[in-house]
Formats: C-alpha cells, sequence, structure tokens
C-alpha cells in the first residue's frame, strides 16, 4: 500500500482488510487445511518435536501465531480473518479434546500413545524405531536418572507429549550397561557378572542358542550389577 492510502479513520479497511467476501470462507479452508497439514507432518517428524506440550496444543499454537502475524505485517489484511482462524482453532481443540474423552481410539490417533522402550530389563526395538529414537538417546536419558544398566528399569515409556517416564525395577537384575564405551575406568568399577551375558542391541539375557530371542541378533556382552558403593 501507498503512504497515502493508510488512514486511522479508515475502519473497512482495518476491520474487513482490501478482499472480497469470498475470501474469509477461503481463509478458513485454509486453517483447515493446514491443520491438517501441519498435524500429518508432525506425527511423522516424530513426538520430540512437540515435548511439552501436546501435539494438538502445538499445532493450535502455531496456527494462532501464523493468524495473528499477517493482520499485525499487512496493512491490506483486515483483522476479522485472524479472529476466524482463531475460532476455528478454538473450536477444533474443544470438539478433539471431547471426542478424545469418549473414544480411545480415536485419543490414540488424535493425541498419539505411550510407547513402552524398556520392559523388564531389556529394550523394545520395534517401538524405538516407530518413536524415532536411538538407543543411544535411550541410554542418555537413563544415565541422566543416574541409572548404570537396563537390568535397574521395570518400565520405561516415551510418553504421547515426548516426555519420558520410569518404573524403577524392586529388585534388579544384571543388564546391560548403559555407561559410554570410552568410560572404560567406570564401567570396570562395576561388577562384571561373567556368567551371564545379554544381547548388545536389545538388552536381553543369553537364552540356548547363539541367536537372542528378542532381536534375533548374535553380539552379546557380560551383564552388570550396581557396585558396592552405590
Amino acid at each position: 500500500m501507498k503512504e497515502y492510502e493508510i488512514k486511522l479513520g479508515d475502519w473497512q479497511r482495518i476491520l474487513f482488510g482490501e478482499v472480497p467476501p469470498e475470501f474469509y470462507l477461503e481463509a478458513a479452508l485454509r486453517i483447515i487445511f493446514m491443520y491438517i497439514l501441519v498435524v500429518f507432518s508432525m506425527r511423522k517428524m516424530g513426538k520430540r518435536l512437540s515435548s511439552h506440550l501436546s501435539r494438538n496444543e502445538m499445532v493450535a499454537t502455531i496456527a494462532l501465531a501464523a493468524a495473528a502475524g499477517i493482520p499485525v505485517h499487512t496493512p491490506e489484511r483486515g483483522l476479522l480473518p485472524a479472529v476466524i482462524v482463531a475460532f476455528i482453532v478454538i473450536i477444533g481443540q474443544y470438539l478433539v479434546s471431547q471426542r478424545a474423552m469418549r473414544s480411545n481410539t480415536f485419543e490414540r490417533h488424535a493425541l498419539g500413545q505411550i510407547a513402552t522402550l524398556v520392559h523388564g530389563g531389556y529394550m523394545h526395538l520395534g517401538e524405538m524405531v516407530k518413536s524415532r529414537l536411538s538407543k543411544d538417546r535411550v541410554f542418555s536419558e537413563l544415565r541422566g536418572r543416574g541409572y548404570i544398566h537396563l537390568g535397574q528399569v521395570e518400565r520405561l515409556y516415551f510418553e504421547a507429549n515426548g516426555r519420558f517416564s520410569m518404573l524403577e525395577a524392586t529388585d534388579p537384575r544384571p543388564g546391560l550397561c548403559v555407561l559410554p564405551e570410552f568410560d572404560k575406568d567406570f564401567i570396570q568399577e562395576q561388577i562384571i557378572r561373567r556368567d551371564i551375558q545379554v544381547c548388545t542391541t536389545c538388552g536381553k539375557i543369553k537364552e540356548t542358542g547363539p541367536y537372542c530371542v528378542n532381536c534375533g541378533k548374535e553380539e552379546f556382552d557380560y551383564a552388570v550389577e550396581d557396585s558396592p558403593t552405590r
């Protein structure tokens, strides 16, 4: 717009902008499309992208921020389209929440579901792949909580909002060491159980046969226990 075209008393331009009425229907259709697109994209990129907000809350925040930014920086755009977008986002969040309360299936698809990463001292590699998590990332989380090996962990969950939650084993078993391989001095301080071997890929204790019964790999290492000083 030209400078002379901007007038503080031009309420028609301030409220409605310089667009035809049909644009408001288009704006509503655009935000519905973008909402679906962003939800789909965030599901494909994994839960860590929205680690402190739920997926729907994150999408709503992005949509509201985008809607608020356009009228502020573009004089020819009115305020009403942003109001329509905000209204659609609010109603959408309400409808999603109400439906999620009535249907567990819908809640899992819309808001995500919990993944069990560690179960009884060994890892579920399939769930880790679905959650886009590496073994090093899981080990890092356990080290950050003060754990030395997988045998100390009864359950490690990856919540729908991207956070980890854990249940400690009441009766710790020997397990796969989660310490970095280069920290050999600290590893040697732990009790090495040379009578028990665990899979180096998933942490499952070796049974009969050359292959891991959980993941099918054939590489094993000695299990570790807590040192007496811990």
